[in-house]
């Protein structure tokens, strides 16, 4: 009896070829919508803590009838080579460290002190997840420079948020006159909420800004080819004492988010195509980067009288 011969068929190359390029198909579309979905997770604990900021803020006035100052600002004493330099320089973010649970870091700050000071040194050195957007790669674990010719460096721990000092022109701005802010943070600033005539809910408080290069065609944009994000403060530079450097703390609205040709004053966020703002009434939007000039700079005044629409 002839037995019969059993074959066992195997893929031809063809065919092999077919389901490897259907696997890289399917990867390639996979790809995307994950790295999508991780994008949202960030999106999302970015605004939290635009929440966060924006709770610690109305806790803060609460407790002291004022929103912080955008910055802390004092000529030093005659005599002493640095007094056109400020001697203070803490921010909006280190006055609200207690509103923020994070009284073991403001009681290592000297508020006597300039921000510069060696005493000052351990607390400027933190990074606080609460002032990291988790897009920001720019800003995580970094450090804004101040001085690199002495040893330690003059260093502050990046962050990903400012607060709003207003509307701008090429001439009035935050870093030449710093008291000509129509928004809610400036120098020396006690912004009160009844000052607030636009509304909580019509007015910026905070806005995203990465540490990264600034988008220009040009070299430099106000002295600088990336921005300078800090949480603890606005710091003199040591060639130039007289410069408070409150953009490392504060943003305007003269260029809209990642508008190309700007400059380190306004805000660049790490997400595509738009900014996360939290407004003085606790909420949270997104703003893209094509809103309208003229509604972005209302949106940053206190006392405007505009009348905002949809946006």
């Amino acid at each position: 009896m002839e037995k019969r011969r059993s074959t066992v068929r195997g893929f031809t190359l063809v065919e092999l070829l077919v389901v490897i390029a259907i696997i890289g198909i399917l990867v390639a579309l996979l790809i995307p919508a994950v790295q999508a979905a991780r994008e949202a997770a960030r999106r999302m604990s970015c605004q939290n803590n635009l929440s966060q900021l924006s709770l610690a803020l109305h806790n803060y006035e609460s407790s002291f009838r004022s929103f912080p100052s955008g910055y802390l600002h004092k000529y030093g004493p005659r005599g002493g080579g640095e007094e056109r330099a400020n001697h203070m320089g803490l921010s909006w973010g280190a006055a609200m460290l207690p509103q923020l649970e994070q009284g073991s870091v403001a009681e290592q700050i000297d508020y006597n002190r300039p921000i510069w000071d060696d005493a000052n040194r351990a607390a400027r050195d933190i990074s606080l997840p609460v002032f990291l957007c988790p897009s920001d790669t720019y800003s995580d674990a970094e450090f804004v420079y101040r001085d690199d010719s002495v040893t330690p460096a003059e260093r502050y721990a990046a962050a990903s948020y400012a607060a709003n000092w207003g509307p701008a022109t090429t001439t009035t701005n935050l870093d030449a006159t710093p008291l000509a802010s129509q928004g809610v943070f400036y120098r020396n600033s006690r912004i009160k909420v009844s000052a607030l005539l636009d509304g909580l809910a019509n007015t910026l408080a905070f806005g995203e800004r990465h540490n990264g290069p600034i988008p220009q065609s040009r070299s430099t944009a106000g002295g600088h080819s990336v921005f300078e994000n800090a949480w603890i403060g606005a710091v003199r530079d040591v060639d130039e004492l007289e410069d408070d450097h409150a953009h490392m703390v504060l943003f305007e609205t003269q260029y809209r988010p990642n508008q190309f040709d700007g400059d380190d004053k306004g805000l660049a966020a790490p997400h595509s195509g738009l900014c996360q703002f939290a407004l003085c009434d606790g909420s949270v939007r997104a703003i893209t980067e094509h809103i309208d000039a003229g509604v972005y700079d209302a949106l940053a005044t206190r006392n405007g009288r505009e009348v905002i629409e949809d946006y």
